[in-house]
């Protein structure tokens, strides 16, 4: 039996994808740009939600920015292959009726997500790929675009790295290995949403396909359990078929979502897999890849962040909530997924969260807004790592 929380109210997230900014590997300047992109992102799916709209336009909104953005792995900053090509990988879920979408293999469709979002609703099928999803994409009147537009010099030169990299043994970022775009958003109604998006990974064989397009393994929405997008080494999300592996652990299992998040993680660790996800349950309980954020009402809604205290093991306590807010690491071994982030946990006033806690599992960059819980409570975005 499942329980309908409607009064949770919207929530939406959105990650940029495992590396998307590495400590001491980006500027100021460039990480600005790139939190410049991330709020933008926010406030397109944002605007959606707070206009009571539907959880399906709010992620496919936020992607779409994403894409456009030169800085993410995903439409106009997609990863090279090892010939130098661009492959597209993207999907949508509507958890309200399980309905899903995806596109694979696609080099001239500028917004592979619309893309997906178009199979889903305008044909029998799940998935098209390649040449094929592109003549649909034509057909439907969506953007089409030479292939250079997806060119960057940043993910030339990553692929340069990694094909060096390869020739003496040296090691790669996981900027340079990986990256994804996500979002997943709860709306007024109570229904559930997810959408990632792609270029793979540089360096990856022409033909390859990862997690992302893979429904139930790199996107997973069912209004019964959780929206979520995940981020990482796509062939082990799925073997583990990650997204639907931890909504069957919330409602086989009777398992909290933050429970149920961290076997997810340690599954994916015992099949060699590293990355992270962003994922929403019904109730408007929201996780990050490595941090768990409970969406109650507490006092004025208003956490604040401190100096990156959770460094140190330190519990960051919201000012004036009627219940203690923590936000640190859970134990020891989380404290280093906590290090390896940038920026403070939490950030600013932040509407309905209780708690954040660090996991034993790599972080992905993500912002979060929820419904305000004071009357002058501000529907601010919040960088959560």
């Amino acid at each position: 039996m499942t329980t309908k929380h409607p009064d949770a109210g919207p929530v939406l997230l959105i990650h940029g994808g495992a590396g998307a900014i590495q400590k001491g590997e980006a500027t100021p300047e460039r990480e600005a740009a790139i939190r410049k992109d991330l709020a933008r992102s926010l406030d397109a799916g944002w605007a959606i939600l707070a206009a009571g709209g539907p959880a399906l336009d709010a992620v496919e909104a936020a992607v779409r920015v994403m894409e456009d953005s030169p800085f993410f792995n995903a439409g106009h900053g997609a990863a090279l292959t090892s010939e130098g090509t661009i492959e597209h990988d993207s999907s949508i879920m509507d958890g309200r009726t399980r309905a899903a979408g995806a596109v694979s293999g696609t080099s001239r469709i500028r917004n592979p997500v619309s893309a997906a979002r178009a199979v889903m609703e305008r044909t029998p099928h799940v998935m098209l790929t390649a040449a094929g999803a592109e003549q649909f994409a034509r057909e439907q009147g969506l953007p089409l675009v030479a292939p250079w537009y997806f060119f960057t010099p940043e993910r030339l030169q990553a692929l340069e790295r990694v094909q060096a990299a390869k020739r003496t043994a040296a090691a790669t970022t996981e900027k340079d290995r990986h990256g994804t775009v996500g979002a997943v958003a709860r709306d007024a109604a109570g229904h559930l949403a997810a959408a990632t998006s792609t270029g793979g990974y540089a360096d990856k064989m022409p033909g390859r396909v990862g997690d992302t397009p893979i429904i139930g393994a790199g996107t997973y929405a069912h209004d019964a359990t959780i929206a979520f997008s995940g981020t990482g080494h796509g062939e082990s999300f799925i073997k583990g078929v990650l997204g639907h592996r931890i909504a069957c652990l919330v409602e086989l299992k009777g398992m909290s979502l933050a429970d149920a998040s961290r076997q997810a993680l340690d599954e994916l660790a015992a099949l060699g897999g590293s990355g992270g996800f962003i994922v929403v349950g019904a109730d408007g309980t929201a996780v990050q890849g490595g941090c768990v954020v409970d969406k109650r009402r507490v006092g004025d809604g208003r956490v604040r962040g401190a100096d990156r205290t959770a460094e140190q093991g330190r519990v960051i306590r919201g000012e004036g909530a009627a219940h203690d807010c923590q936000c640190g690491p859970a134990d020891d071994r989380a404290a280093k997924a906590v290090r390896d982030v940038v920026g403070v946990v939490v950030e600013g006033a932040v509407g309905n969260v209780e708690s954040a806690v660090a996991v034993d599992r790599p972080a992905v960059l993500a912002l979060i807004i929820g419904e305000p819980c004071g009357a002058d409570a501000e529907r601010t975005p919040h960088v959560l790592n």
